[in-house]
């Protein structure tokens, strides 16, 4: 028995922990898990911190792999998959994680300005300024580059842009294709938003996958090379990547979370009056204008950074749960997953992997940070696609850097969209 006690799962002894499981199972089974706050969070929380635990285990997973990260990913995925949770359960933790409870907004909102707000200022300013030109050229090379492959496949230059780069590039699934789809349809004679949509979802899921390997991939490879800013998208002095030492304080924790959540409130206001504009994105500019301007003062930044911090050690594992459980649908991948269709969602990442790579380069950027926050992030599903691709490749850091150059593209593929259709189709 002391030695089960030894075994820890996130802080907790492993007889603990099995109770916990156990009560989950139970609940399930009898059809009695509350499908409110209280239920989803032990079960993806549970769930998550679990699935994290083996993934860090196994030997393969843990070194090549991605490990607890990509595991929680996908073995939640596979439960949903093979019907292993009830489909009413997982559906909940759909409403829970992007429907009426909005958990994404709530984690997202705590990570987009407490990292940012914990960032050192010339640090901030420095790489920003190189950063989203870079995303925007980026952005320009893929279009291109799958439209081109698309007319040697014989699949057209047309449909390979609006089926596949486009939806990949457009910031996921509700911010993303959802208002996507709908341009499509008023744009086209006799279009039908439903059967775009579908048409759509394939490329999302599939490129947000291959971010995920390719963000891996590129953080495993160049490791302990030169190129590797381990999170740091500039080089910086030892000043500026010095993190603030701040001694958690519940009540400075609730301040940074009202702080918090006012700017995403704040964000959500200007959105009303500039719809293309994502309510992340306005959030983002605020408080980096507010970081920028040192207009935050110093206590109250603490606060916001001890709110991050809460939140990222407890709820990062249960939201890569949440994703695989309700927001990777296997099914209809399924049904896409033609070779053309591969070529083209390999070619949009490669690309944009390649081209930012490039330009980090170039601009006296770490090509490591630039490929996985310009490239990969430009083709995963918007928040949620996000924080699966950074923590894969341990980059949470940039998040908000990434969710930056995902609204950003995201914004210009709603307008373009609304264009090109017309002068593809019209």
């Amino acid at each position: 028995m002391k030695k089960l006690k030894d075994i820890k799962i996130s802080g907790i002894s492993l007889p603990l922990y099995a109770f916990f499981m156990i009560v989950i199972i139970v609940t399930i089974a009898l059809g009695k898990l509350p499908l409110n706050m209280v239920g989803i969070t032990l079960l993806l929380v549970a769930l998550g911190h679990l699935l994290y635990f083996i993934g860090e285990k196994l030997p393969i997973m843990n070194s090549y792999l991605g490990g607890g990260s990509v595991f929680t990913l996908i073995g939640a995925t596979l439960l949903s998959f093979f019907h292993i949770i009830p489909s009413n359960v997982i559906s909940a933790v759909g409403d829970f994680m992007g429907g009426q409870f909005g958990f994404l907004d709530f984690y997202i909102a705590a990570l987009i300005c407490g990292s940012i707000l914990g960032m050192n200022r010339s640090l901030l300013v420095k790489a920003s300024a190189k950063f989203i030109p870079v995303a925007l050229v980026t952005m320009v090379v893929g279009f291109f580059a799958v439209g081109g492959m698309g007319m040697l496949l014989g699949e057209g230059f047309a449909h390979s842009v609006m089926y596949v780069s486009m939806p990949m590039m457009s910031g996921g699934m509700g911010a993303g294709i959802t208002p996507l789809s709908q341009i499509y349809a008023d744009g086209l004679a006799h279009g039908n938003q439903a059967a775009i949509f579908s048409q759509l979802a394939p490329a999302v899921t599939f490129g947000n996958i291959i971010a995920i390997i390719g963000a891996l991939s590129i953080a495993k490879i160049f490791a302990k090379s030169k190129y590797n800013g381990h999170g740091t998208l500039v080089e910086a002095t030892k000043e500026e990547l010095e993190k603030p030492k701040v001694k958690l304080d519940a009540t400075k924790i609730g301040v940074g979370m009202l702080f918090a959540f006012s700017l995403l409130m704040v964000g959500m206001i200007l959105n009303k009056f500039v719809p293309n504009v994502h309510a992340y994105a306005f959030m983002i500019i605020i408080v980096f204008v507010l970081k920028a301007l040192n207009a935050v003062p110093k206590e109250l930044e603490d606060s916001v950074v001890m709110f991050n911090q809460v939140i990222m050690t407890n709820l990062t594992h249960a939201v890569l749960a949440g994703i695989g459980l309700a927001l990777i649908d296997l099914t209809t991948l399924e049904s896409a997953l033609t070779w053309q269709f591969i070529v083209l969602c390999l070619t949009s990442v490669v690309a944009m992997g390649l081209t930012s790579w490039f330009l980090g380069l170039v601009l006296g950027m770490y090509p490591v940070e630039t490929a996985i926050g310009a490239g990969m992030i430009n083709n995963s599903m918007g928040g949620t696609g996000n924080i699966a691709v950074l923590s894969a490749s341990d980059r949470m850091e940039m998040i908000a850097f990434a969710q930056m150059a995902n609204r950003l593209c995201g914004a210009i593929v709603l307008i373009m969209g609304g264009i090109l259709i017309r002068f593809f189709y019209g």
